[in-house]
């Protein structure tokens, strides 16, 4: 989707030319080289199928010549083409774009309910970034163990306030969010909490009942993100990624993914360390940047970063951030930046040496404002961003989740349909029915297709 401005500064649509950006000039003319590059090594066993295809679609997206609807307007008999999109996860900018504002859309108008909704984010140790990205079975687990900490505590909340415990239920939407601002994988997790459960009353023939309990103090932040902590270092041990045999958490060596797809594993562990994983400046960090490689020492103690933000053991959580139940503009620009992609065309650019420059969102503590990739590296960066198979970025829990009793008659839109899984994965943000091309852009941009462009006629 792009927006422009005419001369008489009513707000247009202009189709967008992919071909012309940075990226895909970059992405087409380097793509072939570098698959090879790792194939001519006869030990290798190359780059798995679905990151061949996501760059690969990439390079049909909205290109005229691989498909597009044509608009026809009978007053002026002017048509407009619009290429088809490539609807990959990964990296692409206009197809996470669409994703984005329909998935805000959706949440909005069909499911989070009219009450006070705080984002609680969840960032994780480096080394549990890497065997999440790598392991979709050991994502849900870990995000299970903070959906369910965060809800217990909501519901410890209401029930001293005189409720029934067995009968108080949590709800929340979260998006798994895989990279950082500078392109690097860190897997971390937005999850948007109803500010308040709901109170079962199904045995009075009653509708539930909405309790809203206080903000999270910091005191309270600080024995929550210990819990979760504690839970989740206990699961690596028994799931075998951490050592059981000392108290210390002690990595193993346990990595299913590099004995299935090593070069795709490589680059996410290069990735999450700010290194450069093939090449000639394999082994080389992107910049000096001091990372944590472990998950602290035993008997570790909470501590308060900021309000509502504490820190134990590499984890980190923060609950300071609040809409209020009348401010659904707001909400939809948090899910907005929630649901965003990982890579934007604005803050790429090259330098005069050929070298590709892609501006941090805030610059780091030591000046940075950048970094610095060849046109190579920056494809080794988009793969590790590339997830694997069936891997959901979205996910319901508590009284929002599908198979939830209670949940039509919370939700505010009980009839919106459900999405459905796809080959390449499933994202349960997405409505089932989409929206149209042409209400997204009126929602999102202001603009009206239901008239011509050119002439402004109905007939279009």
């Amino acid at each position: 989707m792009q927006a422009c401005t005419t001369q008489n500064k009513n707000i247009s649509y202009k189709p967008r030319d992919p071909a012309q950006t940075l990226l895909y000039k970059t992405i087409a003319e380097n793509i072939e080289t570098f698959f090879a590059q790792v194939e001519s090594d006869p030990y290798a066993k190359g780059w798995p199928d679905y990151v061949k295809r996501e760059f690969q679609e990439f390079l049909r997206c909205g290109v005229l010549a691989y498909g597009f609807s044509r608009l026809h307007c009978s007053d002026c008999k002017k048509d407009l083409l619009v290429g088809f999109s490539c609807k990959r996860r990964g990296f692409c900018p206009s197809c996470s774009g669409r994703r984005m504002n329909e998935a805000a859309m959706h949440l909005v108008d069909n499911v989070l309910p009219h009450q006070n909704i705080r984002q609680w984010v969840c960032s994780l140790p480096h080394p549990l970034r890497y065997w999440c990205a790598s392991s979709k079975e050991l994502t849900t687990k870990v995000l299970s163990i903070i959906t369910s900490t965060i809800s217990r505590f909501l519901i410890s909340q209401a029930a001293s306030l005189g409720y029934e415990q067995d009968k108080l239920h949590a709800g929340s939407a979260t998006f798994i969010q895989r990279f950082g601002s500078s392109l690097n994988l860190n897997v971390h997790f937005h999850m948007l909490f109803i500010e308040g459960v709901y109170l079962d009353r199904r045995d009075q023939n009653k509708k539930p009942k909405f309790i809203p309990v206080p903000p999270p103090t910091d005191d309270q932040i600080l024995l929550v993100i210990a819990r979760i902590s504690k839970r989740i270092i206990k699961l690596l041990r028994k799931e075998g990624y951490l050592d059981r045999s000392t108290i210390e958490a002690i990595r193993t060596s346990h990595d299913p993914l590099f004995g299935e797809e090593p070069e795709h594993a490589r680059s996410m562990s290069a990735s999450i360390k700010y290194m450069i994983a093939f090449g000639p400046r394999a082994g080389q960090k992107v910049r000096t940047l001091k990372v944590a490689t472990s998950f602290g020492e035993d008997g570790e103690i909470a501590k308060l970063v900021k309000q509502r933000c504490a820190a134990i053991n590499g984890f980190s959580l923060h609950a300071d951030v609040r809409i209020k139940a009348r401010r659904r503009d707001n909400l939809e620009k948090l899910v907005r930046y929630t649901a965003r992609g990982a890579f934007s065309h604005k803050r790429l650019s090259e330098d005069k040496n050929g070298d590709l420059l892609y501006e941090l969102k805030t610059p780091w503590s030591d000046g940075t404002t950048h970094i610095k990739l060849s046109p190579m590296e920056l494809i080794e960066k988009l793969c590790a961003l590339i997830p694997l198979p069936n891997y959901n970025l979205f996910r319901y829990s508590g009284v929002l989740a599908p198979n939830s009793k209670l949940r039509k008659h919370i939700i505010p839109n009980p009839t919106a349909r459900e999405p459905q899984a796809t080959s390449e994965g499933s994202d349960s943000a997405l409505p089932a029915t989409k929206y149209s091309w042409q209400k997204l852009l009126k929602r999102s941009f202001g603009i009206d297709m239901s008239k011509c462009p050119a002439c402004g006629s109905a007939n279009f």
